[in-house]
């Protein structure tokens, strides 16, 4: 079975996350399965709303650490920068349903989203400088602008979880529900906004979204060639060495 299941049904496209036995980490495959995705739903006059889910108890671990150590992202062609750059330009309705951790990237995708709903067994995190690496995303123009910026550094410089309700009072999902009840709401919010109007839809995210639009792009491209740098500086090989090792990472000297 895939990792990625794209499923279609009365205007609604649900992108969902499908390797649980790995915690949904994302392969470069797999972004680029979700890019393809999302660049037909711009395009398919029968898509109105496009929905991203996870399972009830994991929504993402973030990057496949070995598949990103293997294949890292190089340059704005690479899955991941696809991605981003996909949703982040998306001119139609995206819904986010969020259960279970939702880690560095299952979290800096959510801020492209119009709505997001979570289980209360949700969990997120920003964990990028625990790695030795900065935000992505335009998480760092998006979380202080969202959270506030003493929560969003918080968030960004500690790297620790927060839960579902905090996520809810910060304005990063709109509701908190039971897990086993998430994803069916979501669904229902989404086959509601589909029976509406597509053209007000886009018109009406296109302006809410337009003073923000050229500088999260910038500031994406920014985070990206930052990103790329610090992948390959003594930082990011502790951490990911210690990762991989199984042990603490030692930055005492970094």
């Amino acid at each position: 079975m895939s990792d990625i299941l794209i499923a279609s049904e009365a205007g609604v496209t649900t992108i969902t996350i499908n390797r649980v036995a790995r915690k949904n980490a994302i392969t470069a495959a797999m972004y680029a399965a979700m890019a393809d995705a999302i660049e037909e739903a711009t395009t398919d006059a029968a898509c109105r709303v496009v929905l991203i889910q996870g399972n009830e108890v994991i929504f993402s671990a973030g990057n496949d650490i070995e598949d990103f150590l293997n294949k890292p992202p190089a340059g704005s062609a690479a899955p991941v920068f696809r991605f981003l750059n996909g949703i982040a330009t998306f001119p139609k309705p995206l819904v986010a349903c969020v259960c279970g951790p939702a880690v560095g990237i299952g979290t800096t995708m959510l801020l492209h989203c119009d709505l997001v709903y979570a289980g209360d067994n949700a969990a997120f995190s920003t964990p990028f400088v625990n790695l030795g690496l900065c935000a992505e995303g335009a998480s760092s123009l998006l979380m202080p602008h969202m959270f506030g910026y003493h929560r969003a550094a918080e968030a960004l410089l500690m790297g620790e979880p927060f839960m579902a309700e905090a996520a809810l009072e910060v304005g990063l999902v709109n509701r908190v529900l039971v897990p086993s009840e998430a994803s069916a709401y979501a669904h229902a919010q989404a086959h509601k906004m589909a029976k509406k109007p597509l053209s007000s839809l886009v018109e009406t995210k296109r302006l809410m979204k337009m003073g923000q639009q050229t500088q999260v792009l910038q500031v994406m491209k920014e985070e990206g060639a930052t990103f790329g740098r610090m992948l390959n500086e003594p930082a990011a090989k502790e951490a990911f060495g210690a990762f991989m090792d199984k042990r603490k990472p030692d930055f005492s000297t970094l």
